[in-house]
C-alpha cells in the first residue's frame, strides 16, 4: 500500500546507556574550577605586585625593625631612628691609671642606610618572575632579616688613638756621661713609650664589627729601651780613679826603698778611656778602661837604674868535712817588667783602698844558689894554689890588694866557663872602695886608683898555671916588678890587668866546677889563691925560667918636686934590667903521657929609676938635657 508522508518523524529507538553522566560533568567542573582559581590567583598576584611594587615586602626586617609595607622614605626614617650604635656604644681605652672614652661614631662607625635600603628593595624584585615569586613566597612565609650595612673608617680611629698616644708617648733617652775637668756629670736613661696603634686597632675593630655595645680596651703600649742604659757605674769608676794619686814604689833588694814616683790626678785622667760596650740585648753601657801606655816611656827610663844582675853565692870549702860553707848568700837578679807593671797600674787605678803600685820585676836566678853542695859541683880537693908577698907596700896598695882579693873569694867557675878577672873585679874607683896608689901606665909608674890590684891578678895567674887550666888571656907588665919576685919568686910569672882593655882569663876545661878562695895574711904580708875542684887526672910541670936578651937598666931620671928641699929624694920608679923570660908548662896524664905543652913568654923593657928632688937640684937639668 502506498502511503503518504506524515509530519511525525520516526525516531529510531536507541538502546538505553549504562554510563553515569557525572563522570563527565565532574572533570569539566574541576577543570573549570582550576581555571577560575588560577585566574583568581593571578588577579591576587597582580594586586600584590601592584601594592608592593614600591614598598618593602612583608616579612622583611633590618636591625630588628619590620619594614614590610613601608615605602623607602618610611623605611629610612624607621631605620635611622632605630640605629643608635654609633652614639650609644662607648669604648674605654685604659693605660695604667689613665683612661680615655670615645663612641663608636667617634671611632669611625657609620650606618649606610641608603645602601641597606637598596638591599631591602631589591629583595624579591630582581626582574625574574619565577625567582621573584619564589623569594616573595619565602619571605611571606618565613620572613627575612637584611643585615645593616655599617661602615668603619679606620683612619678616624687612628686619628683618635694618635691623639691619646700624644699624651704619654715619649722617645727613649740615652744615659749621658760628661767630664768637666775632674768632675763627672751624668744623666740617667729614660725608657721610651709608644702606643701600638696597629694592635689596639685590631682589638677595637673586632668589637665594632660584632656591634658590641662598648667595653674597656687595654692600650697596647710598647716600651722603647734607650740605646745607652747606664752611666752611673762608669761615673763611679771614674770618680774612684780620680780619687787620689797613684804611687809607684819598689825596694833596692837590700831592705831600702826606691822612689816613690807619683802619677797625679790629671795624669791618671789622661789614661782613662771612656767607651760604649754592647750589653748583648741590643743596648749599650758606658765603660771605663785604662790605657797605661803613656806611662811606658817613663817606666822604660826607670828600668836601667833598677836592673840588677843575679849574684851567685860565695862559698868556702871545708877540707875536713869536705862540704861547702856559705860565706855570702846568692841574690836573684831582676829587671823591671814594664808590661806587668803597666797591668798592675791598670788594676790599681780603680781601687778604693789601695793606691800603691809596687813595680813588677822579672827575676833571674843565680847559677849557684846558697844551698848548692860540693858533691853537686864535683868539688872534692885542692887542685892548685899560689902565694905572693907584698912586703914593703904602701898602706894604700895593701888596701887595694885586700879589696880586690875579697872580690875573688868564694867564686865558682862552671865547667867550660872562662874566668874573667875583670868581670869579678868590677869598676876600679873610689866609689867601689879602691884608693890611690902606684900604677904602671903608658910606660911609666904613676899615681892612680887601684895600685896593687895586679898583685892579686898575678897570684890568680900562678894558681891557674899550677892547676893546669888553659890560659886564655894574660898580659905582662912593661918591666919587672919587685913585689912579684919576693921570697925567691922568679920573674916572668906576672899578670897585669887594666880595666877595661887588659884582662886575665883562663878556661875551666874540666867537667867539674872550680871554687876559688882567696886569703890575705897581714902577719906575713901575703895573699893566697886556692883552687878547689877535682883533678881530672893530670900532672902539671912548670919548667923555667929561661932568661935571655938581658938589657941593662936605663939611666936614672930626676924630676923636680917643689915640695922637696935640696938634698931630699923620693923614688917614684926603680931601675930594672930588660929581658926575655920564658916558662914551659907541661900537662901530663896519670901515666906520664904529655897532654899539652904551653909556653909563657914575657918581654920586659929596661927601666929607669925615677927620683924626685928639689927644683934647684942640678941633677934635674942634667936629666932634661940628657
Amino acid at each position: 500500500m502506498t502511503g503518504y508522508p506524515s509530519n511525525d518523524y520516526y525516531i529510531p529507538q536507541q538502546p538505553e546507556s549504562n554510563i553515569n553522566p557525572w563522570l563527565v560533568r565532574i572533570p569539566i567542573l574541576f577543570f573549570s574550577g582550576c581555571v577560575l582559581l588560577v585566574m583568581a590567583l593571578l588577579a591576587l598576584l597582580m594586586v600584590f605586585q601592584f601594592e608592593y611594587g614600591n614598598k618593602a615586602l612583608p616579612g622583611l626586617s633590618v636591625y630588628n625593625v619590620n619594614l614590610g609595607g613601608l615605602t623607602r622614605d618610611q623605611a629610612k626614617t624607621a631605620l635611622t631612628n632605630a640605629f643608635t650604635y654609633d652614639k650609644q656604644a662607648v669604648f674605654t681605652f685604659r693605660y695604667n691609671e689613665k683612661f680615655w672614652q670615645a663612641t663608636a661614631g667617634e671611632l669611625g662607625i657609620t650606618f649606610d642606610v641608603d645602601k641597606t635600603l637598596d638591599e631591602v628593595y631589591l629583595t624579591g624584585h630582581s626582574g625574574s618572575i619565577l625567582t621573584d615569586l619564589g623569594t616573595q613566597a619565602s619571605i611571606w612565609l618565613n620572613g627575612r632579616s637584611i643585615a645593616p650595612i655599617v661602615r668603619y673608617d679606620e683612619q678616624i680611629a687612628v686619628q683618635r688613638l694618635s691623639a691619646i698616644a700624644s699624651e704619654f708617648d715619649r722617645p727613649a733617652v740615652d744615659a749621658t756621661l760628661n767630664m768637666s775637668g775632674t768632675v763627672v756629670v751624668t744623666t740617667p736613661a729614660q725608657t721610651g713609650l709608644a702606643l701600638d696603634v696597629s694592635t689596639t686597632l685590631n682589638t677595637l675593630e673586632g668589637l665594632m664589627r660584632q656591634l658590641q655595645t662598648g667595653g674597656e680596651i687595654a692600650l697596647v703600649v710598647k716600651e722603647a729601651k734607650p740605646l745607652v742604659t747606664d752611666a752611673s757605674a762608669a761615673a763611679a769608676k771614674i770618680n774612684t780613679a780620680l780619687s787620689a794619686p797613684l804611687t809607684l814604689v819598689t825596694d833596692d833588694q837590700k831592705g831600702g826603698s826606691l822612689g816613690p814616683w807619683t802619677a797625679n790626678v790629671d795624669q791618671i785622667k789622661s789614661l782613662l778611656i771612656l767607651k760604649l760596650i754592647p750589653n748583648g740585648d741590643g743596648t749599650e753601657s758606658y765603660d771605663v778602661t785604662v790605657n797605661p801606655e803613656p806611662l811606658r816611656g817613663f817606666l822604660q827610663s826607670l828600668a836601667p837604674g833598677l836592673i840588677s844582675q843575679p849574684k851567685d853565692g860565695r862559698f868556702h870549702f871545708n877540707e875536713s868535712s869536705r862540704q861547702l860553707e856559705m860565706i855570702k848568700d846568692s841574690v836573684n837578679g831582676r829587671a823591671l817588667d814594664v808590661d806587668e807593671t803597666l797591668k798592675r797600674v791598670s788594676d790599681t787605678v780603680f781601687s778604693t783602698t789601695n793606691r800603691l803600685v809596687p813595680l813588677v820585676f822579672a827575676y833571674n836566678l843565680p847559677k849557684y844558689s846558697s844551698n848548692v853542695t860540693a858533691s853537686e859541683l864535683g868539688i872534692t880537693q885542692l887542685v892548685g894554689d899560689s902565694t905572693t908577698y907584698y912586703t914593703g907596700s904602701t898602706q894604700s896598695r895593701v888596701k887595694n890588694i885586700i879589696e880586690a882579693a875579697s872580690r875573688m873569694n868564694g867564686i865558682i867557675v862552671a865547667p867550660g866557663e872562662t874566668f874573667s878577672f875583670n868581670n869579678y873585679l868590677g869598676d876600679i874607683s873610689p866609689e867601689e872602695g879602691f884608693v890611690q896608689g902606684k900604677v904602671i901606665f903608658g910606660g911609666r909608674t904613676i899615681d892612680g886608683v887601684g895600685g896593687g890590684v895586679c898583685q892579686v891578678s898575678t897570684t890568680a895567674f900562678r894558681a891557674a898555671l899550677k892547676a893546669g887550666y888553659p890560659i886564655v888571656e894574660r898580659n905582662s907588665h912593661g918591666y919587672r916588678v919587685g913585689f912579684y919576685e919576693l921570697n925567691g919568686a922568679p920573674p916572668g910569672l906576672d899578670a897585669a890587668i887594666f880595666q877595661p882593655t887588659a884582662d886575665f882569663r883562663f878556661l875551666n876545661d874540666t867537667q867539674y866546677s872550680l871554687l876559688i878562695e882567696t886569703s890575705v895574711f897581714p902577719a906575713d904580708q901575703s895573699i893566697q889563691f886556692r883552687f878547689y875542684s877535682t883533678n881530672p887526672g893530670r900532672q902539671v910541670i912548670l919548667e923555667g925560667p929561661v932568661i935571655k936578651s938581658v938589657v941593662p937598666a936605663l939611666p936614672t931620671v930626676y924630676q923636680a918636686n917643689a915640695q922637696l928641699q935640696l938634698g931630699q929624694e923620693q923614688y917614684v920608679d926603680w931601675s930594672k934590667d930588660g929581658a926575655d923570660v920564658t916558662f914551659t908548662r907541661r900537662i901530663l896524664d896519670t901515666a906520664g903521657k904529655e897532654i899539652r905543652t904551653d909556653t909563657i913568654y914575657t918581654h920586659y923593657l929596661p927601666w929607669a929609676a925615677v927620683v924626685q928632688v928639689a927644683p934647684t937640684d942640678p941633677r934635674v937639668s942634667q936629666s932634661n938635657t940628657g
